[in-house]
């Protein structure tokens, strides 16, 4: 057990976050790891029971085998499941918000350009920056072909569509560095398409985009 929750941490650990929306897909993971255990251990239970026992199972008429355990049981543990996914992706969402400062990530082969709409006097960069502890709408876009922006402490991924703008609220909890990646194959260099976030004190921010973000 230890040595394979080692693989839940990391730069690149979504079981690691560093933000609400990170968390709620944690969270969404981890119940269902839950629900999935719960199903796999009933199983394992009758399979044993079946097996210590034979003949136990055929007390039980075929019909409500089929009924309780392949229709009600599932629509029970999968209702609940659902349910709370839809709950937790509502969460996710970046509903329009004029409070909310924006920033733009534009993808091309293969690298990422960062710029500022709400700080003209900010240059381009490769490194995105962002003020901790305030979330931040990035406008998403591709200069080529499909890539994927994800920052897997800080939120989940979204399409960079060459000629279209998708949205993707993020929020880090505390000042740091956060990695990123592209997550859609997009030629030869993919794997070097990284990046880096990082998350200011907002005071420290401020004073950055007043000096231009370089």
């Amino acid at each position: 057990m230890p040595l394979g929750l080692s693989a839940c941490t990391g730069p690149l650990s979504t079981l690691d976050p560093a933000g609400p929306a990170a968390a709620s897909s944690a969270g969404l993971w981890w119940v269902m790891l839950g629900g999935a255990t719960v199903l796999a251990l009933l199983v394992f239970a009758l399979l044993a029971l079946v097996y210590l026992r034979p003949g136990v199972g055929a007390r039980v008429r075929g019909r409500d085998w089929v009924v309780y355990g392949g229709l009600v049981m599932p629509v029970v543990v999968l209702t609940a499941l659902v349910g709370y996914a839809l709950f937790a992706g509502e969460r996710l969402l970046a509903h329009p918000d004029e409070n909310v400062p924006r920033v733009a990530a534009r993808g091309e082969m293969w690298v990422w350009r960062f710029s500022y709409p709400d700080h003209p006097g900010a240059g381009e960069t490769d490194v995105l920056h962002i003020p901790a502890g305030q979330a931040v709408d990035v406008l998403v876009t591709s200069s080529d072909v499909v890539h994927s922006f994800w920052v897997p402490r800080l939120a989940g991924k979204i399409d960079a569509i060459p000629g279209h703008e998708n949205v993707v609220r993020i929020k880090a909890d505390r000042p740091g560095a956060y990695n990123g990646v592209c997550a859609e194959f997009c030629g030869m260099g993919h794997t070097d398409m990284r990046f880096m976030v990082v998350a200011h004190d907002p005071a420290d921010y401020e004073a950055f985009m007043a000096g231009g973000a370089q």
